[in-house]
């Protein structure tokens, strides 16, 4: 091959790479914006419902998206499969664009009422359906246009336009709430100011689409489909014959059961423990988390690069193992660095529960029918919107439930059979009690920027930083490497998205539901545990190393 040829090819790469990497980039910022202002949207959408209750619905709401990535996954698979790679993925961003503006013109649920919610949910599924079939379609493109030896690099660029998504998300919300708390009044970040960052992606959809426009098909399909062999049937193929099937399945136990825990708890549910538990601003934590993305960019391509030296399995199989091992101690260290004053209370004057089991029930009713008002749920709802962390003793049969916060002991009266007007006294009483105590103890309201150890904090999100790209980095060359041509788009995708879609995208939502109902606010971590747990035994016995297959 000339020189020229070589220049003509490289610079042809690098397009491919470029175009299919900034398209991913832009949908996963229209799907990360909604995560990080999950606060924002409970408030406005879910106004009928309590503040943990909203809370945990608009989290269930981020999730929702989620769950629809595996149809789309299956949608644009097919197409993908049948007809190719860059239509299916050119659909795709089309659909994700406009969607997320849409939900800057949805009006709150006080101008709507209930159908605020409703179109927010239409929205959101939406959004899923597109990405569904955005990251398959990306990744094989890039891999069936890159040499053999470079696939690790070159797809890890796909994977590292997560990061420059969230990045964009986090600057553009961070820029905004700026902004208007300089040339605005208070609260109008909240108030209407959330719009601007969805209402930024019609900007970011023209540049993805343009781009996009001026890519061919890949060589690995264009061959395929010039020999007459591509699949008639992508689903019965890849998931009605075992030898398909088989690898389907290996892929979602071995790889992507990890990655949805530990991407998604390394970069969101640490947002929701701080915010939420720790009481961190949630400017600071936009901060830290746009410091910690935009290092995290760097290192997916490190990873990758590394996987075309040594392998994709030991490099994955590391990521997921140091998050395992760091879950619990580092949400611990990040406790001590961001909120001393709150661990400090915490050792010194314990809380707990004492209650009639029978009194205390499950606080999550997404329709916000259901009253809380019993004696036990009473005390737990003033905890846990407190953010502490108590122990639950099983009291007599019939007693009220007792809070006890260090050496003071607070009787919580129950409101069952009350009037709304008397209900409604005897629990705000109740939560005022509790709180005082509390505040007597010295458990803080926020967390104080004055005490808070910086590096410290920073340091905990670069070691999941470092756990989630050395994963997520290699990932996506073994899964275009581990399924044949014919069926490739279909076979990954599913996996894929069953992956980061139900298991990572409900980590929030099931990690806060799990504190929300057991008291601790470190029990919602034995969700990404359990996940992590089952990846890494699978790969360390059964995922074959793939780094020097043909993809043909």
């Amino acid at each position: 091959m000339t020189a020229q040829a070589k220049g003509e090819d490289r610079a042809s790469m690098r397009t491919v790479v470029a175009a299919s990497s900034a398209g991913t980039a832009f949908e996963w910022y229209d799907f990360f914006i909604f995560g990080s202002l999950a606060q924002v949207i409970s408030k406005t959408f879910f106004t009928g419902l309590s503040e943990t209750a909203g809370y945990v619905a608009a989290l269930a709401l981020f999730g929702v998206g989620f769950a629809f990535r595996p149809l789309g996954a299956l949608v644009f698979g097919k197409i993908g499969d049948q007809a190719g790679r860059k239509g299916a993925f050119l659909a795709t961003v089309l659909l994700m664009g406009g969607a997320t503006f849409a939900i800057a013109l949805l009006p709150t649920y006080q101008q709507a009422g209930i159908v605020s919610p409703i179109l927010l949910i239409l929205m959101r599924c939406v959004q899923g359906f597109a990405l569904g079939g955005e990251y398959g379609g990306a990744a094989i493109y890039v891999a069936e246009h890159s040499p053999p030896n470079q696939r690790g690099w070159s797809t890890s660029w796909v994977q590292t336009s997560a990061a420059f998504g969230l990045f964009g998300a986090l600057l553009v919300i961070l820029a905004t709430r700026w902004a208007l708390g300089h040339n605005a009044a208070p609260g109008a970040f909240d108030a209407w100011g959330w719009r601007i960052p969805f209402a930024v992606s019609i900007g970011l959809l023209g540049v993805s689409v343009w781009m996009r426009l001026k890519l061919t098909e890949s060589p690995a399909f264009a061959r395929m489909e010039a020999e007459g062999a591509a699949s008639k049937a992508p689903y019965a193929e890849a998931f009605g014959q075992w030898k398909n099937l088989k690898l389907v399945l290996l892929a979602f136990f071995a790889m992507m059961s990890a990655q949805g825990a530990v991407w998604y708890t390394s970069f969101f549910y640490v947002q929701t423990f701080m915010e939420k538990f720790l009481k961190v601003a949630p400017g600071t934590i936009n901060g830290l988390m746009m410091a910690a993305t935009a290092v995290s960019a760097v290192f997916y391509v490190v990873f990758g690069w590394l996987s075309d030296r040594v392998g994709r399995k030991p490099v994955m199989l590391g990521g997921m193992t140091l998050a395992l091992l760091f879950y619990f101690p580092g949400f611990h260290l990040l406790e001590r660095a961001a909120n001393p004053a709150l661990a400090e209370a915490t050792a010194r004057a314990p809380v707990s529960v004492t209650a009639d089991p029978k009194d205390c029930a499950l606080q999550f009713d997404p329709v916000g029918k259901a009253a809380f008002v019993s004696s036990c749920d009473i005390a737990k709802s003033a905890l846990a919107n407190a953010g502490i962390s108590y122990a639950n003793h099983a009291g007599p049969a019939g007693s009220p439930a007792v809070v006890q916060v260090g050496d003071a002991r607070i009787v919580s009266r129950s409101a069952k059979g009350l009037p709304a007007k008397e209900a409604k006294a005897v629990k705000t009483g109740g939560e005022a009690a509790i709180k005082t105590a509390l505040a007597k103890a010295g458990y803080p309201t926020k967390a104080d920027p004055a005490r808070m150890n910086w590096w410290g904090m920073f340091g905990v999100l670069m070691v999941f930083v470092i756990a989630a790209t050395a994963l997520f980095g290699p990932l996506a060359a073994c899964l275009v490497e581990l399924f044949p041509t014919r069926v490739r788009y279909t076979a990954l995708s599913l996996p894929y998205h069953i992956g980061t879609g139900w298991i990572g995208g409900f980590v929030p939502f099931s990690a806060f539901a799990i504190v929300a109902a057991v008291g601790n606010i470190y029990a919602g971590l034995w969700y990404p545990v359990f996940f992590t747990l089952i990846s890494v035994l699978t790969t360390l016995f059964l995922l074959p190393e793939t780094k020097d297959r043909s993809l043909d």
